[in-house]
């Protein structure tokens, strides 16, 4: 079964380009503008977008967005929430590839079966859970083959050479490379260093490589898009759309339309 995420990059791949993915957080700072801030994202230039879902317990986040998962909850976000705002971006843009990140918790609250079923009804590709390793992916597997949703997986400058191939086995869509030890939006990699992890990296998998964390301006986007697939710029926009004090949509969309030129060539 392909979907969108696989669609969208066999068609780069015929660009010779890598992807943009933007991350923003679902419901930050509110219904209205987070939704309008969906909207305008695939004409500035995003390929695949990575919407987070907000928890009160986001161990793998920075400061940045912490805070925006702290004004999303404020504005009352919850998860039927965010697959909604999915569902209604679905009418006007029914190609771009849509991602959720977050944790477990919301989900197994919500129920593993029914929210795997409603996830791709209202329109997602795919799933980034950063506490869900795979030991323990039964609580999602059958769900997730049955609805066609893939389960992408984080993996990390620590995880060592034994752990590699359960990892890339376990993961679909393609796999998300997290550039630095550490938190979102902590400080940038060594590109050197970064282009021999990710070719060892692609020892152990076909799949896409995406890269992520610490990576905040355009010109790090061509770097690191001249040996990935894909490369997501997260805490960065987020950070844009916190400060912006006039039209909020209109800024998030301007630093994206900048940051797709360095996956353009």
């Amino acid at each position: 079964m392909t979907n969108r995420i696989e669609n969208t990059f066999a068609q780069l791949k015929t660009e010779n380009r890598a992807a943009m993915i933007p991350f923003i957080m679902g419901f930050d700072p509110d219904l209205k503008t987070s939704a309008a801030i969906l909207d305008a994202l695939p004409k500035a230039g995003a390929d695949l977008i990575e919407i987070g879902i907000p928890f009160s317990d986001p161990m793998a986040d920075g400061p940045v967005i912490q805070a925006a998962g702290l004004r999303a909850l404020k504005s009352g976000a919850k998860l039927t929430g965010i697959l909604e705002l999915v569902k209604n971006c679905r009418k006007t843009h029914a190609d771009v590839p849509i991602i959720l990140m977050g944790y477990f918790n919301p989900i197994y609250a919500y129920g593993a079966e029914k929210f795997c079923k409603d996830a791709s009804a209202a329109g997602i590709d795919g799933l980034i859970l950063v506490d869900l390793p795979p030991e323990e992916e039964q609580e999602m597997k059958p769900y997730l083959h049955e609805t066609g949703l893939k389960l992408i997986r984080l993996i990390a400058p620590t995880s060592d050479e034994g752990r590699l191939p359960l990892l890339c086995k376990s993961a679909s869509g393609f796999v998300y490379y997290i550039s630095v030890a550490g938190i979102t939006g902590a400080k940038s990699a060594d590109s050197g260093q970064l282009k021999k992890q990710i070719g060892h990296l692609r020892e152990f998998t076909k799949l896409p490589v995406a890269v992520g964390f610490g990576i905040k301006t355009a010109a790090q986007v061509k770097e690191v898009a001249a040996y990935a697939d894909a490369v997501v710029v997260g805490s960065a926009l987020v950070g844009i759309i916190e400060k912006a004090m006039g039209d909020k949509v209109k800024a998030a969309a301007d630093f994206v339309s900048e940051l797709a030129k360095g996956v353009r060539r």
